[in-house]
């Protein structure tokens, strides 16, 4: 039938953006993404000789069936949700903080200035160290802000920049001033005494920190006036202007909270994952986290599977190395999965809509539909047709 309606009435197909597209049907399609990126990741490790089966089993009882496997999940999940939300805060507004990285560094190093050279009861030194961390990202956070509302300057393209700059103020300390000669061929500062706890193997409490901040944030976002203003100052910045709201001050306390929770995901690491300031704190967190507030759509709860699901991608790869899977092959199918994940994100939101061009009334009733006339955004009526049978609607 579609083969005859196609010739006779020169059918195609379009696509059409969704008006709601619900929660469940995103998770359906990201889902799909992934298991097609598994799929063709198979195939390409088969090709190269390696068994793909086996690697999949090693891979799965080594992330989920070890003590080992489950405690990396949970450290490499505490970054990645918090730099996660610090950039789906700022996209809110509509603001883009490419540089969560540098601030996680600066995070990092003030967290280390206080721990390497204040001395005192760990009550008082580990609030400390939180709050120099959540400063120095903030202020890390500040100066693209202020050239954005100043001068119209792309907070995309100075804070991507200043991730360089941190990154290197980090190197300079680490191999110099901070630097343990004690121990050779480690670029990284004397080992901090100040740890957070531990709830299980190396496994620490920095994981509650990563799963309160996005409950937190929503409850503020959705449910306080503070929200409301920066979400509508977000969708349309001429009509909360217009309604009075303070949109350049929205903007920035929204990107001085995302470069405060980059800090303090620095802190964290530093405090409870390396224990010292090291050059190689991070391992590409914060522009992982990029993709992980693509993955969660901009909500802080989607936020912590999206988190824990790049955790598993991510120490996936570490595994295949081990088992003679090359760096770059591990980098090309980690890109794959992620890439293909957020092409079905796009996809949820699509849907294939039927295109007759140059159909008559009589053709309409002949096919089962029925032909509707409505007015268009030019004033000039427009057909479209509607199926009775599944009530789907053609635009002519």
């Amino acid at each position: 039938m579609i083969e005859s309606l196609v010739s006779s009435l020169g059918l195609q197909w379009q696509l059409e953006q969704r008006t709601d597209v619900s929660p469940w049907r995103g998770a359906a399609f990201k889902i799909l993404a992934i298991l097609l990126a598994l799929a063709i990741s198979g195939i390409a490790i088969q090709v190269s000789g390696l068994s793909f089966p086996a690697m999949l089993n090693k891979v799965v009882t080594s992330t989920f069936g070890t003590d080992y496997g489950r405690q990396q999940l949970g450290i490499l999940g505490t970054p990645l949700i918090l730099t996660g939300m610090a950039v789906i805060i700022g996209q809110r507004m509509r603001l883009f903080n490419i540089g969560v990285e540098g601030q996680l560094f600066m995070g990092a190093w003030a967290g280390a200035l206080i721990g390497l050279h204040v001395d005192g009861p760990i009550l008082l030194i580990m609030p400390a160290m939180f709050i120099a961390a959540a400063l120095a990202g903030a202020i890390w956070a500040y100066f693209p802000t202020i050239l954005r509302i100043k001068a119209g300057i792309s907070e995309i393209l100075t804070t991507l920049l200043l991730n360089f700059v941190a990154r290197h103020w980090v190197f300079y300390w680490t191999f110099g001033p901070w630097r343990d000669t004690f121990v050779a061929n480690l670029s990284a500062s004397e080992r901090i005494p100040y740890e957070l706890p531990t709830i299980y193997g190396s496994m620490h409490i920095g994981i509650f920190i990563a799963l309160l901040i996005p409950v937190v944030l929503y409850l503020a976002l959705e449910r306080t006036v503070w929200g409301y203003e920066v979400s509508t100052i977000g969708d349309n910045p001429r009509a909360g202007v217009f309604a009075g709201m303070p949109a350049t001050r929205q903007m920035l306390i929204v990107m001085l909270i995302s470069g405060a929770i980059a800090g303090l995901a620095g802190v964290i690491e530093v405090t409870g994952t390396v224990h010292r300031l090291s050059s190689s704190i991070s391992q590409g967190y914060g522009f992982l986290g990029v993709m992980v507030g693509i993955l969660a759509e901009g909500s802080p709860i989607a936020l912590v599977p999206s988190g824990l699901l790049l955790a598993v991608i991510f120490n996936a790869g570490i595994v295949l190395k081990t088992q003679g899977l090359s760096f770059i092959a591990v980098l090309a199918l980690t890109g794959l999965i992620l890439f293909l994940a957020a092409i079905g994100e796009v996809a949820a939101k699509y849907r294939r809509v039927r295109v007759i061009e140059d159909a008559s009334e009589d053709e309409a009733r002949e096919h089962s539909t029925r032909l509707v006339c409505k007015p268009s955004a030019d004033g000039n009526p427009e057909r479209t047709m509607e199926r009775y049978s599944d009530g789907e609607s053609y635009h002519l």
